[in-house]
């Protein structure tokens, strides 16, 4: 015979049944809380009874003796050990979800087929890259193919019965609960709708001021709501009209947060929103990513022309200073072509065009003047000797 609890016990099962984390589910067509019973071991050793008080032990020292007194409570019937039976999908449902799957990964083959034969040579480099870069990414992971479908998580749904052997065991045995005490929230609640109920009957003994104040308030109340109400119709009508006139190609939203399932002062935010959805927008969303993708590739190709023109330079540069030393020559010949090149441009041009000129160039300039002033002496001296 099992006697009625103590109030040790009382307080152990209110403590265990609001801290105890739990989950709710049907069981024999009632609904029933549930939890696990080594949550619940954890639950009472990290309570006030687990530790030790002056001149007393401590109640909870290990598992073993919470799992024994949990024994207690059990044959108290604060709960009951339960089984869980995982419920079976007819085949019919199976067959089904394999035949979407099949379908959805034919589907999409057959529109990346299309895109890659519509598309040009641009757009199929730019593809390899991408493949590779997936390439990559799958070797991580295995299971975000491209050519599959994802697989949606999903849980596996269970039923609860009760348990033959009615036992407590430290494990992921579930246990529902029998014992449902009131919480003091609700309590409180409870007790302030009963007052609030009070004080509304009792209106007609209130004083006069008071009586006005809430009139005034239920008024002003009163018409804040009508208010809103107007607003959301007059917003779906002043959306029709606008779609009818344009044919559907505008969507013009007043007040659109105004029924969404957001805060007070963020169902006014934004004040309107519009949308155009036709042929155009379209349009301008491909001409739009043509752009983007015409753009990368010229990146792509002034990157690797860049690259060619150092190239060049490094070996034109290469050459030049293996010529130096043999073909002296060769070189002022080249410097005095580019030079008059260069004189026959700045004349052809205006005449305040300047040219820049390094230090060697103006030793050379220097040198070649002296040498043609000592041969223009040489030939007026040859004329003279002769004469003589």
């Amino acid at each position: 015979e099992v006697g009625e609890p103590f109030k040790e016990e009382k307080a152990v099962a209110k403590y265990l049944r609001f801290n105890c984390p739990t989950k709710s589910t049907n069981m024999m067509g009632h609904r029933v809380d549930y939890f696990i019973a080594s949550k619940a071991v954890d639950c009472l050793l990290d309570s006030k009874w687990a530790k030790a008080k002056k001149g007393e032990e401590a109640l909870f020292t290990t598992r073993e003796s919470v799992v024994d007194y949990c024994n207690r409570l059990l044959k108290k019937q604060f709960f009951h050990r339960a089984l869980k039976v995982m419920k079976m999908k007819p085949d019919k449902d199976t067959k089904k979800e394999k035949e979407k799957g099949k379908a959805e990964s034919g589907k999409e083959e057959e529109k990346k087929s299309k895109k890659e034969s519509g598309k040009d040579e641009k757009t199929k480099k730019e593809k390899e890259k991408e493949k590779k870069k997936d390439g990559e990414k799958d070797e991580c992971k295995k299971d975000d193919t491209p050519g599959t479908p994802k697989k949606k998580e999903t849980k596996r749904k269970f039923k609860l019965e009760p348990h033959e052997d009615q036992a407590f065991l430290d494990g992921n045995e579930v246990y529902v609960w029998i014992y449902d005490p009131v919480h003091f929230k609700t309590f409180a609640m409870g007790l302030v709708l009963v007052i609030a109920v009070i004080a509304a009957t009792l209106f007609p003994l209130w004083p006069a001021e008071m009586r006005v104040g809430v009139y005034y308030l239920s008024v002003g109340a009163g018409c804040f709501v009508a208010s809103i109400l107007l607003l959301a119709v007059a917003r779906c009508i002043l959306f029709l009209i606008i779609w009818l006139i344009t044919g559907g190609r505008h969507h013009f939203w007043f007040l659109p947060n105004l029924t969404a399932d957001v805060g007070f002062i963020d169902s006014f935010r934004p004040l309107y929103t519009h949308e155009y959805k036709g042929p155009k927008a379209d349009l301008k969303k491909e001409e739009k990513s043509e752009s983007k993708k015409q753009q990368k590739y010229d990146s792509e190709e002034k990157s690797d022309s860049e690259k060619k023109e150092e190239e060049d330079g490094k070996t034109e540069a290469t050459r030049n200073s293996g010529t130096d030393g043999s073909g002296g020559e060769r070189h002022s010949d080249t410097d005095s072509d580019r030079r008059e090149d260069d004189r026959s441009q700045h004349s052809s041009g205006n005449g305040n065009d300047f040219e820049m000129i390094t230090k060697e160039e103006l030793e050379q300039q220097t040198d070649e003047g002296d040498c043609e002033e000592e041969e223009e002496e040489d030939t007026e001296s040859g004329p003279s000797h002769g004469k003589s």
